[in-house]
């Protein structure tokens, strides 16, 4: 009978090749490769994966297992040959050849077991592997490469359950960011002093509050060289965080600006003032701030999970490229941090929106 159905799937017969198959006892090694053959024939892949990869979980002999390995691979194949149909029609399309990052999206803890099987699929990584790179809050820069390449992934994670968005260092760049000096008045129109990032001339900058959409706010590390003590008692130097700096960016997208606000920049002895009493503490003065901000733009969401993305995405900003990050603080060289807090808040300004 077994010869009967192998002729009948090599004929293409597969309404016969099912009732032979039927015919044998249901836990019949050969059967259920054959099963396993008729579905890969109809296309239900994922059907004949299960069934390849079950029967190499038993020993049922060289050839069953050999056949098995044969099918698994036959399905590695196929989907090779479709995503590599995918790449060469995602080089069709403009700008493919822009280099971008894929951002992968948080999932809750219960919903990581059954993802991280999924992205290792998607990805050709191992489950246990694929588990640590989904974030569970937060986003993830999980890859850096040419925006064709990044839809395409990204396509197929976002067609398995796994939420991701991809943007170019095109549209980052493309972003106006104007520093915010101080509030020269709030209403009837708020208006602020902003500063050109490089020749540091001022003016008047007015929006309204309902434009703000969005709120991103963040601490920077500012890093400095010291020296200090090896367990051995041995002098030695290395990088500490000294302090942090305080961020926060209000979005106006159908002006496609960024205001940034930071507490080394906004000059709080100027303009509308902020607390009761003058000359208060920098913490004082930037809890003053953010406490105007709230009350005029309680509508606007708040974005504040930067420490999580920065601790991943200083790794690879460097295989992004060269960028401004549109921050000047008084340090010894610039650090990576700074373009993590542009680039986190250019992100929320740039993600697609469901």
């Amino acid at each position: 009978m077994n010869q009967d159905i192998a002729i009948a799937l090599e004929r293409q017969d597969y309404e016969t090749a099912f009732q032979l198959i039927q015919a044998l006892p249901a836990n019949d090694p050969w059967g259920k490769l054959y099963l396993g053959q008729l579905q890969e024939a109809r296309s239900e892949w994922d059907e004949a994966e299960y069934i390849f990869r079950s029967l190499l979980q038993q020993d049922h002999g060289p050839k069953i297992s050999q056949a098995a390995r044969q099918g698994l691979k036959r399905r590695q194949d196929y989907e090779q040959a479709i995503r590599q149909d995918k790449f060469e029609r995602a080089k069709s399309q403009p700008g493919h050849d822009q280099i971008g990052a894929l951002i992968l999206e948080a999932l809750s803890p219960d919903q990581k077991g059954d993802a991280a099987v999924k992205f290792a699929k998607v990805m050709q990584v191992d489950p246990y592997t694929a588990r640590l790179l989904i974030p569970s809050r937060g986003w993830r820069v999980y890859r850096i490469g040419p925006m064709g390449e990044l839809a395409v992934y990204g396509q197929e994670l976002q067609a398995v359950g796994i939420p991701s968005f991809w943007i170019s260092l095109a549209q980052v760049q493309a972003l106006q960011v104007h520093q915010v000096c101080y509030f020269e008045t709030l209403s009837p129109t708020p208006q602020v002093v902003i500063s050109d990032h490089h020749s540091q001339q001022t003016r008047l900058f007015s929006f309204s509050w309902s434009a703000v959409q969005q709120r991103v706010e963040g601490l920077v590390p500012i890093f400095e060289e010291v020296v200090d003590r090896d367990p051995r008692g041995k002098l030695q130097r290395k990088e500490k965080t000294q302090d942090h700096a305080q961020f926060c960016d209000l979005h106006l997208p159908d002006q496609g600006c960024i205001l940034r606000f930071y507490d080394a920049a906004y000059q709080f002895n100027q303009g509308i003032p902020l607390t009761e009493v003058d000359r208060e503490t920098s913490w004082a003065n930037w809890r003053g701030l953010t406490t105007l901000l709230t009350q005029n733009i309680p509508h606007a969401p708040i974005y504040s999970e930067f420490t999580t993305f920065a601790e991943t995405a200083v790794e690879q900003i460097v295989l992004l490229g060269e960028f401004e990050s549109y921050i000047n603080l008084l340090r010894r060289e610039d650090s990576p941090w700074d373009q993590a807090f542009h680039l986190y808040s250019s992100l929320a300004l740039l993600k697609p929106q469901p």
